[in-house]
């Protein structure tokens, strides 16, 4: 009778065991699978911040793969302008990479990686927050993804009858306000237009 409480025991031991093992195993590959650390721990090793994922650039993201993936077109102005689809994450700069036809995000963003625009995005300086998505086209099947990054989120109003600041107070400012004055009016809205993405 001790010996068959002795298999028993060592069978549930042996099982709790392959449990733990089985539950880190998954639990590591959830961890590198997240979009936002992989993004964070490719920004690290080129000395740019973390990232951590943000509800709306994600609906942004979102918004974005599914409108690709209904129309089955790879465009990144399926939705209209990026700076208008943007605007309420209330950033200061951002940037947008999309792709079609990885399975996965890590392949994914291997691709972006291996892509000298992408790459610029993915290392956008000053970024705090990412939204990543995929959706799939009910057509071919083929997977869209969209990554939206951004940082340089907008300060706090002074509230009313405080003084605003000078252009000497904040020259940086004031240089960005008159670098981004359009020179046309397909420009309007563009700063900087680089694989169709404007800045």
């Amino acid at each position: 009778m001790a010996g068959r409480k002795t298999i028993i025991l060592a069978r549930h031991a042996l099982l709790l065991g392959l449990l733990i093992c089985f539950a880190a195993t998954v639990g590591s590959r959830t961890a590198a699978a997240n979009p936002a650390q992989m993004i964070s721990d490719f920004r690290l090793k080129h000395g740019e911040k973390r990232v951590a994922l943000d509800a709306t650039l994600t609906r942004i993201a979102h918004d974005q793969a599914q409108a690709m993936a209904a129309k089955d077109q790879l465009d990144h102005d399926v939705l209209g302008r990026f700076n208008t689809r943007v605007g309420p994450a209330g950033a200061g700069r951002a940037a947008e990479n999309i792709a079609y036809g990885y399975d996965s995000f890590p392949k994914t963003l291997d691709q972006w990686i291996n892509s000298s625009g992408h790459r610029k995005n993915l290392l956008l300086p000053g970024a705090t927050r990412v939204g990543v998505a995929s959706v799939k086209s009910a057509k071919t099947g083929r997977m869209y993804w969209a990554m939206v990054i951004a940082g340089d989120y907008e300060r706090p109003k002074a509230p009313k009858g405080s003084p605003k600041s000078s252009p000497k107070d904040s020259p940086k400012e004031s240089r960005q306000a008159s670098a981004a004055k359009p020179k046309s009016r397909a420009a309007e809205n563009c700063r900087l237009k680089i694989l169709s993405l404007c800045f």
